[in-house]
């Protein structure tokens, strides 16, 4: 397995997870806790690919739904233990992070593989963390995350630009991948420790 497989089961788990907690803290039935967990988890990586121009690995084969439907299904368990408010629970922000820092990394994989600019990869990258989790929001009428918490985008952006910088030391792109996913899920989790917030207008 390489860095694009495993990063991409990682964050498809870590977001159907994450969606799918976030439509039981709707009070959705279970066909929409499916649909926003399945959603979160595929509409990053569709819209990385689309911008490609490939087809969209979720519609190649039955992994990636496979896996998706898995971490709907332990969102489900996880629902019935979990108390209060979800989409604030540890275990949910925890599973955001991962999955936030594992589809930076694949974002930044393929606009590196496509031959896109340095500017390219880092809009890939974060295009692909931050895309499923906010059509999600769109679907529950909220304002997406990306857009009101800043430290949430901030932390995909500069790991696709860490990604680029690593992979002109010429180190290989798979180790480039798994740095650039631990500095996103580093920031991401101190961002969620310490508060930070970027200056508002």
């Amino acid at each position: 397995m390489d860095a694009f497989d495993l990063m991409n089961v990682v964050g498809l788990v870590a977001f159907a997870v994450v969606g799918s907690l976030k439509a039981a803290d709707a009070e959705l039935d279970l066909f929409g806790v499916a649909v926003l967990g399945v959603l979160t988890a595929l509409g990053g990586g569709t819209m990385r690919d689309t911008l490609v121009g490939r087809t969209p690995a979720s519609l190649q084969s039955m992994a990636d739904m496979s896996v998706a439907v898995v971490g709907v299904v332990l969102a489900v368990v996880l629902s019935r233990r979990l108390a209060g408010r979800l989409r604030d629970h540890p275990a949910v922000l925890l599973s955001d992070a991962v999955g936030l820092a594992a589809f930076a990394a694949t974002g930044a994989l393929v606009g590196s593989e496509a031959g896109l600019s340095p500017y390219g990869v880092v809009i890939l990258a974060t295009l692909t963390a931050v895309g499923g989790g906010s059509l999600a929001d769109l679907l529950l009428t909220r304002v997406p995350v990306v857009l009101r918490e800043d430290f949430y985008a901030t932390p995909a952006l500069f790991g696709g630009v860490v990604f680029w910088l690593v992979t002109q030391l010429g180190v290989v792109v798979d180790t480039a991948a798994l740095v650039c996913a631990g500095f996103v899920l580093s920031t991401r989790l101190l961002a969620l420790r310490y508060e930070w917030e970027l200056p508002r207008v």
